[in-house]
């Protein structure tokens, strides 16, 4: 994985995903993502790009609700689907999201294990807390 940052768009599998989010207004691409990692049980592996994915997702939601974090050069894509969107999160998709985060900080998954190994651990886990943080507020 090309990773620069411990933001949630720091990363090459995220950037890619934000090209998914093609029709203003259509929280499908989010839905998804998050989905996809709370479909993964506890006993399996999850992915890097599933994680990588959902956390990307949870950061729109996030600006989605006013609550945005430090930008990134590379979110050209997201940028643009966030500027044409209007809509509002349900509450739903937001427990949900703050379920999925859970996911991604448990054992067996290959984001957190990668970050685990890195001397930017505790940076990665301060970041995905102040995302927790700003999808709640």
């Amino acid at each position: 994985m090309g990773t620069w940052s411990t933001l949630p768009f720091g990363n090459d599998d995220a950037a890619d995903w934000a090209y998914e989010l093609d029709e203003p207004n259509d929280l499908g691409p989010i839905r998804q993502a998050i989905a996809g990692v709370l479909a993964i049980g506890d006993d399996a592996e999850l992915e890097l790009f599933e994680a990588s994915a959902a956390l990307a997702a949870i950061e729109l939601l996030a600006c989605l609700r006013g609550h945005p974090g430090d930008t990134e050069t590379y979110t050209e894509a997201a940028d643009a689907w966030l500027s044409a969107t209007s809509i509002q999160p349900p509450a739903e998709l937001l427990a949900q999201a703050q379920a999925a985060m859970t996911r991604v900080l448990a054992q067996r998954s290959e984001l957190r294990e990668l970050w685990q190994d890195g001397d930017e651990y505790a940076d990665w886990l301060a970041a995905v807390a102040d995302l927790r943080a700003r999808v709640a507020a």
